[in-house]
């Protein structure tokens, strides 16, 4: 009976109870072991590694072969000699004797050591991805990756929403990121959009009906980039109608305790949730990693009449807040000045400390506070002996963002940051409305179709910038996973939001009309979430990048080192396009 491809079995499939089977395998050669009148070769494939054993009339192909080679063996299974076995293996046990061996194709030198603990740089990798992608630690994130959206699909098939796809080509509807535009061939002079989310199209697929809808969808921005941010990703959205917020936690609260549990991670059955207003107020971020304290400290009231005109005139134009770190008097006067140069970036001139030791009081700001008057912000801090107060005054938002990023950066520093534990939360009550003081107006915080609290409708046209929204944030250990909203369903309310942003009824319609005109035959409530698969499975593989967990990823510089795009084209391409660079 002819043996199809998909009944071979795999390297990492064997074990004691496989003894003296005759079976056939394939993959790539790992490493050969040449012990004189015995070769040791290890076979790979995804699944692992199984030992093969070159002797007598077969040693001569195993003293041929070289890493990375692709092979075809036969051979039967035995127990390796005693003191051989490999714990750290599934299939340390046992070992093929081969008695028969094909290469199917040899290889060349590759340009690093196909292993997980390769020197090679990420440039050299990517360039290189299809052998990176051997590396196990690099096919376990695709197996991860897999398992996990084969399980949101099984999960949400379940819960009885439909899986629609919606379009890549779709029209330029801006909504903060710049989007990628793909000419049009047939209408010369007029250009596709390449779509952020698939918002406005589960919005319609709600108007339709479909009433619960899932996609796993791929999104494209053109923003810079960083460690968890790429120009192409992917989504798991969803949306559904007739729903409340409680039911999307409920919603993503159940799924999360089907996911990650395949890496050991046990979610709470509830999150925790806290306001964005509490937030940035305690964390200084709207996506805090609550596994370690040194939570902000407000020091406004110690600055009024404090005799400090710099600390005085920070608390009149804005906030002074702090962080008391625990120990960290021990600080040297270059490690201090290394932390007001990390807070430069975030809009702050610089960082003032306070430390408190058994001499007394330390301040660059003693001469002008005194020691009581440090001595002040101290204990509003609540400091200890051997205890340092970082402080920065600045506009409000400046303050939130750089110690924000202080708090995280001097946690990483003093090694805070629990290994074995993870925080999931909620947060809520988001601001509807962000103003742009360059602009002189409002932008939508979410997108303009989210909806505000009821409680805070009636402020809409008096006061835009307190509304809060109907929005929220699922946040695990500092790292935003997905995002959504309640949708505006009312079109009374839908044009006083278009209002306050500045948008008027022809722009409304140029903008964003196919739906507009949809919401005119009776529209549901709805609402819906968006998680990002990507920082998910990073954050589930213990990665620092989502390139690690993509099969396929652009640099940085948005480049892909793989195919070297983006590339020029052909003059005739550009022609028929109606196009001139």
């Amino acid at each position: 009976m002819t043996q199809r491809a998909w009944d071979r079995p795999w390297c990492a499939s064997f074990n004691v109870e496989n003894l003296e089977q005759k079976v056939e395998v394939v993959g790539w050669i790992r490493r050969r072991r040449d012990l004189g009148g015995l070769v040791f070769v290890d076979l790979r494939d995804r699944t692992g590694i199984v030992q093969l054993v070159f002797e007598t009339e077969m040693l001569s192909y195993g003293e041929k072969l070289s890493p990375e080679d692709v092979v075809r063996v036969e051979g039967t299974i035995r127990r390796r000699a005693e003191g051989q076995a490999n714990p750290d293996l599934p299939t340390g046990e046992i070992e093929i004797r081969v008695s028969g061996c094909e290469v199917l194709t040899s290889a060349e030198t590759p340009p690093f050591v196909v292993e997980d603990d390769t020197n090679a740089s990420e440039e050299l990798r990517l360039k290189h991805r299809a052998l990176d992608l051997r590396r196990p630690k690099m096919v376990s994130n695709l197996i991860l990756r897999h398992r996990v959206v084969a399980e949101a699909r099984r999960f949400f098939d379940e819960m009885e929403f439909l899986e629609v796809e919606t379009p890549i080509l779709t029209r330029s509807t801006p909504e903060g990121a710049r989007d990628f535009l793909v000419p049009s061939r047939v209408h010369k002079g007029e250009f596709y959009a390449l779509p952020q989310s698939p918002q406005l199209f589960k919005q319609m697929l709600q108007v339709a009906g479909v009433g619960r809808y899932v996609q796993i969808a791929r999104c494209f921005r053109d923003e810079d980039l960083r460690a968890d941010r790429q120009p192409e990703f992917t989504q798991i959205d969803v949306e559904a109608s007739f729903i409340t917020e409680e039911d999307i936690f409920f919603l993503i609260e159940r799924l999360f305790g089907c996911i990650f549990p395949m890496v050991g991670i046990d979610p709470p059955e509830t999150f925790p949730r806290l306001s964005y207003a509490e937030c940035m107020e305690r964390f200084g971020s709207d996506r805090p990693d609550t596994r370690f304290g040194l939570e902000l400290v407000e020091l406004g009231p110690q600055c009024e009449g404090c005799g400090f005109r710099v600390l005085e005139s920070a608390a009149e134009e804005g906030r002074v807040k702090g962080i008391l770190l625990p120990g960290g008097a021990d600080y040297s006067r270059k490690q201090l000045d290394g932390l007001a140069e990390f807070v430069k970036p975030y809009g702050a001139a610089g960082v003032l400390w306070f430390k408190l030791t058994a001499d007394g009081v330390g301040s660059p700001a003693k001469k002008a506070l005194g020691e009581d008057g440090c001595r002040r912000f101290l204990e509003a801090a609540g400091a200890g002996e051997g205890d340092l107060l970082l402080v920065v005054g600045a506009p409000e938002r400046v303050v939130f963002a750089a110690l924000g990023a202080l708090r995280v950066h001097l946690a990483g520093e003093r090694d805070l940051i629990p290994k074995d534990r993870h925080d999931f939360l909620w947060v809520t009550d988001f601001p509807l409305l962000e103003h742009s003081p360059d602009d002189d107006r409002y932008f939508a915080m979410h997108h303009p179709f989210t909806a505000p609290l009821p409680e805070d409708e009636a402020l809409m046209e008096s006061d835009p910038g307190v509304v809060r929204a109907r929005a929220y944030d699922v946040v695990m250990d500092g790292v935003e996973l997905g995002g959504g909203s309640i949708r505006i369903h009312s079109a009374q309310l839908q044009r006083q939001m278009f209002a306050a942003l500045g948008i008027d009824a022809a722009e409304a319609d140029e903008r964003f009309g196919f739906l507009l005109e949809a919401f005119r035959y009776g529209v549901p409530p709805h609402g819906g979430i968006a998680l990002g698969l990507d920082r998910m499975i990073m954050l589930m593989a213990g990665r620092d990048s989502i390139r690690d967990v993509i099969a396929f990823p652009k640099t940085t510089s948005a480049s892909c080192l793989l195919t070297e795009a983006p590339s020029g084209v052909d003059e005739d391409q550009l022609k028929e396009l109606g196009l001139k660079v």
